[in-house]
């Protein structure tokens, strides 16, 4: 019998790792928050561009910071390798086990409603209803088979989608900016408020809806045993990517404003994006450059897809987690954690019902325990950087400081300054999230515990 591997192989470059970074996280959440944002701050645009500035300089000093470890620390998983070598082992099972469970399924199985929920805007069904819900299952399902049956096909398919996905994000930005120059819209709707609001929450907020929009990055990690010449690599990846991404996103936003009254698409809700594009191109126009936004979408949950299939993957091939003999294991043919990725597309499943039940259904299913799985997630997330931070500077004494201090302090306040964002913006669905956070952990304290008395250790 042949025997079955457990390590992957390099196989993806530059090119390939730079459109992880951007296509993972561009084109899903600017157009789905976009008008988040401009709710939250009540149609104040120069208030939701800070919330925006804000949301990419956390974004960009976590990523050179994670960069810097990236050229020191390399096995499989990304972040969980750097809070191993930072932290410790045990610390990096729990960052692992959180990621696996909660963070890449969660934000993926909202991806899957998010590319349905464009698509049926398109074609003109509820976004909320039966036929919305089997199209997310059906694409979650087919980004699942891209990435297990064929990684090579799927990274191409990133890097295309990536291109794709800046179209219709320039178009807004470069056309939608000197449209509103001429005809008065920017102006209109950089000085008129629709509704007062407290600006101090409101900020709040919208950051931490820009926070989903710019969340993602920390997962092309997750192929860094992928990627050749990982050390080098990545972090020019990182880069490149979250530079690229912040541009872009805060163009757009600026060229939205050009385009129609902020009340109106605060009010167009879903359609947003869609009304926007047929003001400046037309009913046939618009809808044409509509269709590179539904691509866009589906890229990212392929990226999102391409991080589930290898979270529980990361923690089995450190002999932890659910029974890691069988999650460690590697298809001869594809070279991927195949019984890993199953375990991943199960968690998205749950997760895709939680996001239902909680979100969409009405009534909604859960009571108290009803929260935006797609935000509430980053206060874990990101309270999980804070030591990583902290010890980071600690123990790296031969970098530089700008590496060794200024960066990871400026990560480390922004952090800080994410989850009380997200404390303040959220109240009381905060308890809700924690306490099921609390719960899964518990699980997987005493998954680690079994392990151990199995072990006799």
């Amino acid at each position: 019998m042949e025997k079955q591997h457990t390590k992957v192989k390099e196989k993806y470059g530059l090119v390939t790792a730079i459109a992880m970074v951007v296509g993972i996280v561009m084109g899903s959440g600017v157009f789905f928050k976009a008008e988040k944002v401009l709710q939250s701050t009540g149609g104040n645009l120069p208030l939701g561009i800070l919330a925006w500035g804000i949301g990419a300089a956390i974004m960009l000093c976590c990523a050179y910071t994670f960069g810097v470890m990236a050229t020191k620390y390399a096995h499989v998983g990304g972040a969980v390798d750097y809070a191993e070598n930072v932290i410790g082992k045990k610390y990096a099972y729990y960052l692992g086990w959180f990621l696996a469970t909660m963070y890449y399924p969660s934000l993926t199985s909202v991806l899957g409603w998010i590319s349905a929920r464009y698509f049926c805007v398109l074609v003109g069904l509820d976004i909320t209803g039966p036929q919305c819900m089997t199209i997310a299952g059906f694409l979650l399902m087919a980004s699942f088979c891209l990435n297990v049956l064929s990684p090579l096909l799927a990274g191409k398919f990133q890097v295309a989608t990536t291109i794709i996905k800046l179209v219709p994000l320039l178009v807004m930005a470069v056309i939608g900016t000197v449209v509103g120059l001429s005809n008065g819209m920017m102006q209109e709707n950089f000085t008129m408020v629709v509704t007062e609001v407290a600006s101090g929450k409101a900020l709040f907020m919208a950051v931490v809806a820009t926070a989903f929009a710019y969340e993602g990055w920390i997962i092309a990690t997750t192929i860094n045993a992928e990627i050749k010449d990982s050390k080098r690599n990545l972090p020019r990846a990182l880069l490149i990517g979250t530079f690229l991404i912040a541009a872009v996103y805060i163009t757009y936003y600026i060229g939205l404003a050009g385009t129609v009254p902020n009340a109106a698409l605060m009010e167009s809700g879903e359609a947003g994006a869609k009304t926007a594009f047929e003001t400046l191109f037309g009913p046939v126009g618009g809808t044409l450059i509509f269709v590179f936004v539904v691509i866009s979408c589906v890229g990212t949950l392929n990226g999102l897809m391409l991080a589930c299939c290898r979270g529980f993957y990361a923690l089995a091939v450190r002999k932890e987690g659910p029974s890691p003999k069988t999650l460690s294991q590697l298809d001869l043919v594809t070279n991927m954690p195949t019984n890993a990725s199953v375990a991943g597309l199960l968690a998205c499943g749950i997760w895709f019902l939680y996001f239902y039940g909680a979100n969409l259904a009405d009534p909604n299913w859960f009571g108290f325990f009803s929260f935006d799985s797609s935000e509430l997630p980053i206060i874990t997330l990101y309270g999980a950087y804070i030591p990583i931070f902290v010890l980071f500077m600690k123990k790296e004494k031969d970098l530089p400081a700008f590496q060794r201090f200024v960066m990871p302090l400026l990560s480390l306040c922004g952090a800080i300054f994410m989850v009380i964002a997200a404390i303040v913006a959220h109240g009381m669905a905060v308890v809700a999230y924690l306490i099921l956070f609390a719960i899964v952990m518990l699980f997987g304290v005493w998954m680690d515990k079994r392990k151990k008395t199995t072990r006799g250790e």
